[in-house]
């Protein structure tokens, strides 16, 4: 495949800030991916928009960044702390448009019953009315299809590993009744380099084994370089998190940055195996890949 990305990516927020830090964490995740393709066009694309814009805007500034820099936005999923930021960060960026591109469920009503009735989907400050109103044009596309040159958007993706069909604490409202919800909006990006395909994960809702294969499937690319992002075990039993450690192994994942929802037992693990091909995510961290 000829077109082959250098990639940076800035962790604009996740849960973590580091140790002796100046950068602000908040529970969600945030990273600006700057990719360069084989032509040296660039793009600057902003993945998630974390819980709040202001630590955003705040670590921007401490990393140099201009958001008029961002030329659009993909939200990985409806989740309040990978969505929350995005009113302030498009009133910061300051456009008359912005594509905005997520999967077509993303504006659904999304709950949790436990301990009380919750929405913890695309909050109230964020609905779509007024992203439009700052410049977001709201693209909702279910279909994988290319960003730019070796850039994947990944479309709705479809749970194909056992263990990963796990039940569920969301729920949303379908002709006036409350059901399950297994937060099939999530998609992610994939980034083909000279070394294989890097992907970008919000949480890793489907999973992480069978996003991997659904990109293999898009892309028609085997080699996985680097997974950064989310995995959600973080209520993970140890029986799951040595499953999807066997299935990287069995695929050859090289290295991993991790954090957000991948959960401190999780990560010792990755730890335990990879070495120091393991990173944990926080914020302000550089990627380059």
């Amino acid at each position: 495949m000829s077109n082959k990305c250098k990639v940076r990516i800035y962790v604009l927020a996740d849960d973590y800030a580091g140790y002796n830090s100046p950068f602000l964490a908040q529970h969600g995740l945030s990273l600006l991916l700057s990719i360069e393709s084989s032509n040296s066009k660039k793009l600057n694309i902003l993945y998630d928009t974390g819980t709040y814009s202001k630590p955003i805007l705040f670590n921007m500034k401490l990393l140099k960044i201009k958001p008029s820099v961002i030329d659009l936005v993909v939200l990985s999923h409806c989740h309040y702390d990978h969505t929350g930021g995005l009113a302030g960060l498009l009133e910061k960026i300051g456009k008359d448009s912005v594509l905005v591109i997520a999967h077509p469920d993303i504006f659904r009503p999304h709950l949790v019953l436990d301990p009380m009735i919750r929405h913890v989907g695309v909050p109230e400050k964020c609905r779509r009315e007024i992203i439009e109103k700052l410049g977001g044009r709201i693209m909702l596309i279910k279909e994988p299809f290319k960003l730019g040159p070796g850039i994947y958007y990944s479309g709705e993706i479809e749970v194909t590993i056992e263990y990963e069909k796990a039940d569920t604490r969301f729920y949303t409202i379908l002709n006036g009744r409350l059901v399950k919800d297994y937060v099939r909006d999530e998609v992610s990006i994939a980034i083909s380099t000279n070394k294989g395909l890097v992907i970008i994960t919000g949480c890793s809702h489907p999973g992480i084994i069978s996003i991997i294969n659904h990109f293999q499937k898009v892309t028609k690319m085997n080699e996985i370089r680097t997974i950064i992002g989310g995995l959600h075990l973080i209520n993970a039993s140890d029986e799951k998190i040595n499953k999807v450690l066997k299935d990287l192994d069995k695929l050859n994942v090289k290295e991993l940055y991790l954090g957000h929802c991948t959960g401190l037992k999780a990560e010792a693990r990755f730890m335990e195996v990879y070495g120091d091909k393991f990173k944990k995510l926080h914020s302000g961290m550089i990627i380059e890949l």
